[in-house]
């Protein structure tokens, strides 16, 4: 593989369920904009070493940074002097930099299929179960909050819980994790962390759990993750979900 790249990464921990609007993009396209998190899975599983750089979410990002990514978003990397943003880009030239880990090479046997079914897995995960965990924190009664939630147990059940059939006990029937995880792995991470503290609905755990074994064992396994759980602050994302879901009703 030669000598080891040169990786600065701007991001910031805290990224993607602490940021209002960084939430409202997902909401709007959730497969292709910025959760820096992403990256440090990706980073992480290639042991690729690299130097971070934290970009303060909360001020106006300086001019540095704009010149960097004109965005204003994270994560950027520049990787040998040439920088790439938007996490799921950033993840995919990782996982195709370096093939076989995270992602087969598509002209390897059966690598096309493989990378197509991870695709159709991550656009399922990100429409039809996302956008319904990220409304909890706008929902300003609990019927609101029982009707997300009957609506995501649905979903898991029809659209994720099949594709997940042959997980051993990642994606694809793999014992570690790979671009589906990289790419997910974040938020069902934190899925199983806010429904287990019940600050989501318990039951939305406890259903997909009895309902959809398949998708709720790959969660765990993924959320239990050392990759993914390397930037992971429990208990800050907990107590501000709460502050912010606080404030969601008040209003």
């Amino acid at each position: 593989m030669g000598s080891a790249p040169e990786i600065i990464l701007y991001t910031n921990h805290r990224c993607p369920c602490n940021c209002s609007t960084i939430i409202k993009i997902y909401v709007k396209k959730l497969t292709s904009h910025s959760d820096a998190h992403r990256a440090h899975i990706a980073l992480e599983e290639l042991e690729l070493p690299f130097t971070e750089e934290i970009i303060d979410l909360d001020a106006p990002r300086s001019e540095e940074y704009l010149a960097i990514n004109p965005r204003g978003l994270v994560p950027s990397m520049k990787y040998n002097g040439e920088i790439f943003t938007e996490s799921a880009i950033v993840s995919y030239f990782l996982a195709d930099s370096y093939p076989g880990k995270l992602l087969p090479a598509s002209s390897s046997p059966g690598g096309a299929q493989i990378r197509a079914r991870i695709q159709f897995f991550v656009d399922t995960y990100f429409t039809k179960l996302q956008p319904l965990i990220f409304q909890y924190t706008g929902a300003k009664t609990e019927e609101e909050r029982d009707s997300l939630t009957d609506t995501a147990i649905e979903n898991v059940v029809k659209e994720l819980e099949p594709l997940l059939k042959d997980a051993n006990p990642f994606f694809g029937g793999h014992n570690n994790i790979g671009l589906a995880e990289v790419l997910a792995g974040s938020f069902v991470m934190r899925l199983v962390s806010l429904s287990e503290a019940d600050v989501y609905p318990k039951r939305l755990g406890t259903s997909l759990a009895e309902r959809a074994p398949n998708f709720w064992a790959w969660a765990k396994a993924t959320s239990k993750h050392p990759s993914v759980t390397c930037i992971y602050n429990e208990e800050a994302v907990i107590s501000s979900t709460k502050v912010r879901m606080a404030k969601a009703r008040a209003a």
